[in-house]
């Protein structure tokens, strides 16, 4: 009998290169992303301080999984703005996203 053998790559990487999204639902002291695929598979979650430093986290974090190129971010004017700067500092498209869209996260 033939036994199947499994990769030892970790189960969230893609493709080389492959295109992901990041959502984030900003709050005042924490921020919880989510990354998914284009055809909208949930790859993981995770909240991360609403800090410079944290920042840094989740693009890391996010980039981890795939090329990321947009963004959907929630209140860009106020609790997402110092994110939405960051992450088009870091050539991002960032859209704006209704609380309502973000109630998955």
């Amino acid at each position: 009998m033939t036994s199947i053998t499994q990769s030892t790559a970790p189960c969230h990487v893609l493709a080389d290169a492959e295109d992901i999204l990041l959502g984030v639902d900003t709050h005042k002291d924490v921020h919880a992303a989510a990354v998914i695929t284009l055809l909208g598979s949930a790859l993981d979650v995770r909240s991360f301080p609403a800090t410079a430093d944290g920042y840094r986290q989740l693009l890391d974090w996010a980039r981890s999984f795939g090329a990321l190129r947009r963004a959907g971010v929630e209140c860009t004017g106020s609790y997402g703005g110092a994110l939405t700067r960051h992450l088009r500092a870091e050539d991002i498209e960032v859209t704006e996203v209704s609380a309502y869209f973000c109630e998955w996260l």
